[in-house]
């Protein structure tokens, strides 16, 4: 079952195809796994946002944010680091609106990520690959600084508007489809913005909802688009007195689920979301009853010539 709101019909305005996405209903595919059969399990099919993932939705706060207060004039050009999600979408938003675009992101993303933002435009600039995305936000920092009037740098790290976004929208897109009934939240730790903004709105609608944070279990487990906050760069936007529990992942039970999504079912999604669906049907073991919704940050098709999918 996809319990859904109305999509946006309005024709020829592109960035209206973001938000508004499907909530599916993996409970089966939970049972199946052994979930007790009152708890339901849901998930967010965020890649049929603008752009294929949940972070169109950040992009565009920020980017409007900044056009509305100033900081984004028409000759300033578009700056942030990205593992490859928030990078695809401004590059896109910067080609619908008219704008340069430049990217910083670490040599060893996947073909795909780079084919895409280059497809819109964007200029892209990689950064060492050891330091992940770390080293490409310090890249970014010392180019801004040596020409700071020259960029708009979204800073989706320590932008508010990326955790507003999901406030605004997603959050509470769960809340009316799940109708109220939402009893625990998972979503993985990158930016932070998702788990952040969605919670806080959920946790406001009803104080009981459980705020479940996912991350790699520990400084070696390399999951894209997650980070191991105990040992990486803290996002300036991310409150550390909002998530109930943590649950860690390790790599291989996060490619192990992706790799069961898609075949069992017909779900072909990204790593970071089969890493919010492994700890979303761990946390379900130990329940009775309950709603548990989570995130699928994008599909699967930025990640095939990792040797993903076999």
């Amino acid at each position: 079952m996809i319990r859904t709101l109305a999509r946006r019909t309005t024709t020829g305005d592109v960035l209206a195809q973001i938000g508004n996405t499907p909530l599916l209903d993996l409970s089966a595919f939970a049972h199946a796994l052994g979930v007790a059969p009152g708890v339901s399990v849901h998930a967010k099919a965020e890649w049929f946002n603008l752009g294929g993932s949940v972070k169109a939705r950040a992009a565009l706060r920020m980017v409007e944010d900044a056009e509305r207060d100033g900081r984004l004039t028409p000759e300033k050009i578009i700056i942030d680091s990205s593992s490859g999600n928030t990078g695809i979408a401004l590059a896109l938003i910067g080609a619908v609106k008219g704008y340069t675009v430049h990217l910083v992101m670490p040599a060893n993303v996947s073909a795909e990520r780079k084919a895409l933002v280059k497809a819109y435009g964007a200029r892209l600039i990689e950064s060492d690959p050891l330091e992940g995305s770390d080293g490409a936000i310090e890249v970014v920092r010392e180019i801004v600084a040596a020409a700071p009037a020259r960029y708009f740098y979204a800073n989706q790290y320590n932008n508010p508007a990326n955790w507003q976004a999901h406030y605004a929208t997603t959050g509470p897109e769960i809340w009316r489809q799940t109708e109220g009934g939402v009893t625990h939240f998972v979503a993985g730790l990158g930016t932070t913005g998702t788990f952040m903004g969605a919670g806080r709105y959920l946790k406001e609608r009803n104080p009981d909802i459980e705020l479940v944070a996912v991350q790699p279990e520990d400084e070696l487990a390399v999951i894209e688009g997650l980070k191991h906050l105990e040992t990486a760069i803290v996002p300036g936007i991310y409150d550390a007195g909002l998530p109930d529990r943590f649950l860690g992942v390790a790599a291989e039970d996060a490619w192990a689920m992706t790799r069961r999504l898609a075949r069992q079912a017909g779900l072909f999604v990204g790593i970071s979301a089969g890493a919010a669906v492994h700890a979303a049907i761990e946390l379900a073991h130990e329940l009775r009853g309950g709603c548990i919704v989570t995130i699928l940050p994008d599909d699967g098709s930025k990640y095939v010539s990792l040797g993903l999918f076999g």
